[in-house]
């Protein structure tokens, strides 16, 4: 049996949510020139994990963002482009329950890909409302590893139970898990510090990745109470969270000044030093290199104890994926 190439992962990846989305990013074609400019950055400053989803993409441009990756990956002609690694998250929509719809699933991906998935992520877990729905599209990612149609498989929003019981059940198989994937923040430490999930993973051997580092923009520092706010549903939210993160973001803003980095830098780096793989997004060359701007150097002991302190003691704390499991 050929062994599968290994999957390079990088200490930060970019999340491409917002690559296609409309309706929470304000997405339209015309960005496209500049999302390959930020493609091509990051690959160039050595962040090569891309992850993306099958479901990203409102209405007619369902899929968009894996097109626009497999576009970018085909058109980049840099360094590290051995390297790159393309991460997607099939979702479990309700019509898809057999093993063979998650094959078809990722052999969708792979046609707007351009190129096999690299690491394919159950999106989200069915337990919390549908768990005979989960046999099915489990043992469907499991096959995809078995017919070598992807180099890694990962899971999304699992909790340490189902994490356990899915390992298990992969162990038979011989797949092994290589990523969990949950938000995890200074505003969103609930997977870590009450779930867990971090010691579980190091115990498991896998790589935990860490989704809306910034908080959907609160730990940037370019939003306060006094606004202006974001439109829509992220304003809505960020009325809600800011009052109570004032000294939060005042710990971020006095580190961040004391290194000569910014506070999104800063919130960054604190997720890598929590031995975590953040994916930050971003939409502009500007973003991508402020985000890059966050590796090559480390917070140090004090101040990541100063950070969990304020952590802490926020008012409201980040909104929780409602498929997070337990």
């Amino acid at each position: 049996m050929q062994t599968l190439q290994k999957l390079s992962l990088p200490s930060m990846g970019c999340g491409t949510w917002a690559w296609g989305n409309q309706l929470l990013w304000g997405y339209d074609e015309s960005m496209d020139d500049q999302l390959q400019a930020v493609f091509n950055l990051c690959v160039n400053n050595g962040v090569t994990l891309f992850d993306t989803g099958d479901s990203y993409g409102t209405g007619r441009l369902n899929g968009r963002s894996e097109l626009l990756l497999g576009r970018f990956n085909r058109e980049y002609l840099g360094s590290n482009k051995e390297n790159i690694c393309i991460a997607t998250k099939l979702a479990a929509y309700p019509w898809r329950w057999t093993r063979q719809s998650m094959v078809k699933a990722c052999k969708s991906s792979a046609q707007r890909l351009g190129k096999n998935v690299d690491l394919v992520q159950m999106h989200w877990s069915t337990a919390n409302y549908a768990p005979w729905q989960e046999v099915g599209l489990l043992d469907g990612l499991a096959d995809l590893y078995e017919q070598r149609l992807v180099k890694g498989v990962g899971l999304s929003n699992y909790g340490p139970k189902q994490l356990k019981q899915v390992q298990t059940k992969f162990a038979e198989r011989g797949v092994p898990i290589t990523t969990l994937q949950v938000q995890y923040s200074l505003l969103s430490t609930y997977p870590v510090t009450q779930l867990g999930l971090k010691d579980l993973c190091d115990e498991l051997g896998i790589k935990l990745i860490a989704y809306s580092p910034l908080a959907l923009g609160l730990l940037t520092g370019k939003y306060s109470e006094q606004g202006p706010l974001p439109k829509g549903i992220r304003g809505l939210l960020f009325r809600q969270i800011l009052p109570g993160m004032r000294s939060l973001l005042g710990c971020l803003q006095e580190v961040a000044q004391s290194r000569n980095k910014t506070m999104s830098q800063v919130a960054i780096n604190w997720c890598i030093c929590k031995g975590t793989i953040p994916i930050p997004g971003a939409k502009s060359v500007e973003q991508a290199r402020e985000n890059i701007g966050a590796l090559g150097w480390q917070l140090n002991v004090s101040e990541i104890a100063e950070l969990d302190k304020a952590a802490a003691n926020v008012g409201k704390k980040m909104v929780q994926n409602i498929f997070q499991t337990k």
